[in-house]
């Protein structure tokens, strides 16, 4: 394996399949069948995922919500989505443990660095929930600081494209993809990969990046093995 220990990013959005709203319980399965395999060969695996199928804090915010209490409940739909996850990858026979950047100890234990590394090091999948625990972040700051957190060799950011292009290739077809960009570059083209929070966490503490297409099956263990199937982003 190319990586030992990842941080997955996951959206919010991808968790929806073809459904408008909520989890699909087959993209859900699906995502989990990929994990299991890579975390029965060996690699250790952090997971972060979004909010947007059930609730975003900018989105509450937009229609006259306080915006700290919108992010909170964004946090809070991170968490059912974690922990949908985790009893997924349990019913697999994985060893999964959430832990929340909010204390909710009836649900999830506290995120701490210490707490996360030695459950990797046990050979937990460990899913990391509700973001950073304050408002005025987004999920892809949350998986740049867990991924610092836990030392990660990588975030490997799964989505429905395969890779970043220089326009959406859904709506403009002369669009070309990069296979390899900094993140400096792709602050200057406005790409939109992540925010500016999460690109100067990552580049100030030397995180590369890959983004990648995580809804073809098998995707995630070809990156695992190092094959080039996406764009990788650098300091």
């Amino acid at each position: 394996m190319k990586y030992g220990r990842i941080l997955l990013k996951l959206s919010g959005e991808a968790l929806m399949g073809q459904q408008q709203y909520g989890i699909d319980p087959q993209r859900l399965n699906d995502y989990a069948d990929e994990i299991a395999e890579a975390a029965r060969m060996g690699v250790q695996i952090g997971i972060v995922i979004g909010g947007g199928n059930i609730f975003r804090g900018l989105q509450g915010a937009s229609k006259g919500m306080d915006r700290i209490q919108g992010d909170y409940m964004g946090m809070l739909a991170t968490v059912i989505n974690s922990m949908a996850m985790q009893s997924t990858l349990r019913a697999k026979g994985v060893e999964a443990t959430l832990l929340s950047g909010l204390y909710i100890d009836r649900i999830a234990d506290t995120m701490s660095s210490a707490k996360a590394i030695a459950l990797l090091e046990k050979g937990n999948v460990v899913v990391m929930g509700a973001g950073t625990g304050n408002p005025f972040f987004t999920t892809d700051t949350g998986s740049a600081l867990r991924a610092i957190e836990i030392r990660a060799d990588i975030i490997l950011k799964g989505t429905r494209v395969d890779g970043i292009y220089t326009a959406d290739p859904e709506k403009d077809p002369t669009a070309t993809k990069f296979e390899h960009l900094t993140y400096d570059e792709a602050y200057e083209r406005n790409l939109k990969v992540m925010d500016m929070t999460a690109f100067t966490l990552c580049k100030e503490n030397n995180m590369p990046m890959y983004v990648f297409d995580m809804n073809t099956k098998g995707n995630l263990l070809k990156v695992l093995n190092g094959e080039n199937i996406g764009t990788l982003v650098t300091k």
